[in-house]
């Protein structure tokens, strides 16, 4: 058996490119190979910024001998459908075989083949995978017509440790590479890939990036702790600058003290999105002036040069950020809030003064419903929230939008829980992202992500499969945990009512009639609801039947519905009462397809026949009675134990009574005595949507 071994051999690869293309790449040549009916044992796929690799073991010298056989038509069909099947074989007649099939003697082709030599076999299969290989951006360069991420500069392969050259776009295939762009640039030729792995490490290059992020993690956390300092937990920032090496080499950096007076947010990121470095904290917690930098380079003076010189760089940032942080506080939030006139937030849904405007609205009408939250203070949030978005800081700084409002608000005066509310109303915006708890916080956050979700519900750009430009998925979630987290009864038609108050005034005075469908809205909260807590373990169809029976526009009732009905179906008699439900619906619904009828009218007391009837029309009206008083006082576990009383006079009606009698009446009457179980229990939640 023999091994393949593949490296695409480039200028720099984008670091968040690197694990995607190394797997499309192991992907489309493995694809290649399987319809080639080349089997192997294993294959691996490696990324560093400047190459692509990809071992595959275990392979033939050739691919297997094959025999087609493939049927034609019947002997003495017409000579038009013969040659068309000839035609498709590629056979003449004379080679066609005659069988007798129990339907009669028909033509087959049996077509033999000889299994080619896997190395030409890959000279077809590889320039085929390669040019498939999708980049999310690509280029062209010098005057070929080759477009890759960035320049392809040589092509290594290998196949049973000799060179197995094929033809892409002009580019250099062979058995050489070459190491480390400047501690080992001469190329050298290898064997396999163990001869290539090891050699490549004294070239100073480590091919497995899982390895070096390994060495990133420790060499910050060791060096860091000799320091008597600690690094912030950054798996994404460790990725990234392992994408961005070849052989990587930590050193720590200083920051100038004059610029510990930042803002730790403009320090940290100013070092991480700009500079890839990570920030070190004291033993208290606080940003310490260091930072840890990822070179690419063992230079000979132990680095010294390379960090004055990312010290250079990160003065500059942080001088640039100081004249910002100075420059924005000479003016107060306030001031800036007419300039968000200025800035369109939707063509058809005004500008983000019109937003800011808006939220204020709804903050403060919200803010009435939350506990503790001052209206007053909800509204001057609301006002203030987006004006950040007009200073220096924040232009030069995206990141830090809200934060930066959070620091100038806090300058100008500001209650704190007016500031609080300006830097967390965007959160939250993940799954990970920390949920507001303070009640103006929370006011204000709600009206941001509600105002948004019902401006677009209001002009139409919902949602549509895979699409979602303005992530309104992603603000309903925000919304949901929001709400569930800081357990608020709030009725979220009427807030979407107030949200859309301002909305349809405004657009009325532009001579826009819009109308806002607030059931659908609703609807889309429940499906989101959904992938909120399928992480939790809570079944979506249980969601489903809850909503289904009684639409509920207040998320904490909707899920202690949805916690009494799991609890509910865990038991015996919820199991059961399930099953029963299921007979009877299925069989009323059989019956009045055959009838052309409904059967959902009262059942006749008088054309009860046996006790069992009796005692179960008796059981539902009893517990039709005890079901809505439950649910009317919100006791959802009392709702489920009324159905659960339910399953004895049900089960011996099906043990005792025949549904489909003789006699048309009471065949009649116990239909409609098996549709009162179901519209009964359908009060509670949608018995029908449940699964299993």
């Amino acid at each position: 058996m023999a091994e393949l071994l593949i490296e695409l051999f480039s200028e720099e690869i984008p670091a968040r490119m690197q694990d995607r293309a190394a797997a499309d790449l192991k992907r489309l040549v493995c694809a290649g190979l399987d319809e080639a009916g080349l089997a192997y044992a294993r294959a691996e796929a490696f990324a560093t910024p400047r190459r692509l690799t990809l071992v595959v073991d275990g392979l033939p010298e050739r691919q297997p001998d094959s025999r087609i056989e493939r049927k034609g038509p019947r002997v003495g069909a017409p000579e038009k459908a013969v040659a068309g099947f000839l035609n498709s074989v590629g056979l003449a007649r004379d080679q066609l075989e005659t069988r007798e099939t129990p339907k009669g003697a028909v033509y087959m082709a049996v077509i033999e083949r000889a299994g080619r030599p896997t190395r030409a076999v890959l000279a077809e299969i590889l320039p085929t995978a390669l040019a498939a290989l999708p980049w999310p951006k690509s280029m062209r360069w010098g005057s070929g017509d080759l477009r890759w991420v960035r320049p392809l500069r040589r092509i290594l392969c290998l196949f049973d440790g000799a060179p197995a050259p094929f033809d892409y776009a002009g580019v250099e295939v062979g058995g050489e590479i070459s190491g480390h762009r400047f501690l080992a640039p001469e190329p050298f030729e290898v064997r396999g890939f163990a001869d290539y792995r090891e050699r490549l490490r004294a070239a100073y290059v480590m091919l497995d990036a899982a390895e070096r992020r390994a060495v990133i993690a420790a060499d910050v956390a060791r060096l860091a702790e000799a320091e008597g300092l600690s690094v912030r937990a950054d798996p994404a920032l460790v990725a990234e600058n392992a994408g961005l090496v070849e052989w990587p080499v930590v050193l720590l950096g200083s920051i100038d003290p004059e610029y510990m007076a930042l803002p730790p947010e403009v320090l940290t990121t100013a070092m991480r999105a700009h500079q890839k470095y990570f920030a070190l904290a004291d033993g208290t917690g606080a940003l310490a002036p260091r930072f840890a930098l990822v070179a690419n380079m063992l230079a000979g003076d132990g680095g010294k040069q390379i960090v004055a010189g990312n010290e250079r760089v990160l003065r500059a940032r942080l001088a640039d950020a100081r004249f910002f942080w100075d420059q924005d506080r000479k003016r107060t939030l306030e001031s800036r809030v007419p300039a968000l006139d200025a800035v369109v937030f939707h063509a058809r849904l005004g500008s983000l003064g019109d937003k800011a405007g808006r939220i204020a609205k709804l903050a403060r009408a919200i803010a009435a419903r939350v506990p503790g939250a001052d209206p007053d203070q909800a509204e001057r949030a609301g006002r203030l929230c987006k004006a950040d978005l007009t200073t220096e800081m924040v232009g030069e700084f995206p990141e830090l939008q809200g934060i930066m409002g959070r620091y100038y608000a806090a300058h100008d005066g500001e209650a704190d829980a007016v500031a609080e509310a300006i830097a967390a109303h965007y959160a939250p915006q993940g799954p990970n992202d920390a949920c507001p708890k303070a009640p103006v916080s929370v006011s204000v956050a709600l009206a941001d992500k509600i105002d948004t979700l019902v401006g677009f519900w209001t002009i139409g750009e919902t949602p549509t499969g895979s699409k979602d430009p303005f992530a309104l998925r992603r603000a309903a979630l925000g919304v949901i945990r929001l709400i569930v987290e800081n357990r608020l009864r709030l009725s979220l038609i009427d807030v979407f009512g107030e949200a859309f108050k301002p909305l349809s005034e405004a657009l009325v005075e532009k001579g826009k009639l819009l109308l806002f469908d607030a059931g659908d809205l609703l609807r889309f909260f429940a499906d989101r609801l959904k992938v909120h807590l399928r992480e939790k373990g809570v079944r979506h169809d249980l969601i489903s039947a809850v909503f289904a029976a009684r639409p509920d526009d207040d998320l904490v009732r909707l899920l202690a519905r949805v916690e009494a009905l799991g609890q509910f179906l865990a038991s015996d008699d919820g199991a059961n009462l399930l099953t029963a439900y299921r007979r009877a619906a299925n069989i009323v619904r059989i019956e009045e397809k055959r009838d052309g009828a409904r059967h959902d009218g009262a059942p006749d007391p008088d054309l009860f026949e046996a006790d069992e009837e009796r005692a179960l029309s008796n059981a539902l009206s009893n517990i039709r009675g005890r079901a809505r008083e439950a649910l009317g006082r919100e006791d959802f576990e009392a709702a489920m134990a009324a159905l659960a009383a339910l399953r004895a006079p049900v089960d011996a009606f099906f043990d005792r009574v025949t549904v489909n009698c003789d006699q048309p009446d009471r065949r009649e009457n116990r239909l409609r005595l098996l549709a009162r179980i179901r519209t009964t229990m359908d009060e509670i939640a949608d018995f029908s949507r449940i699964e299993g």
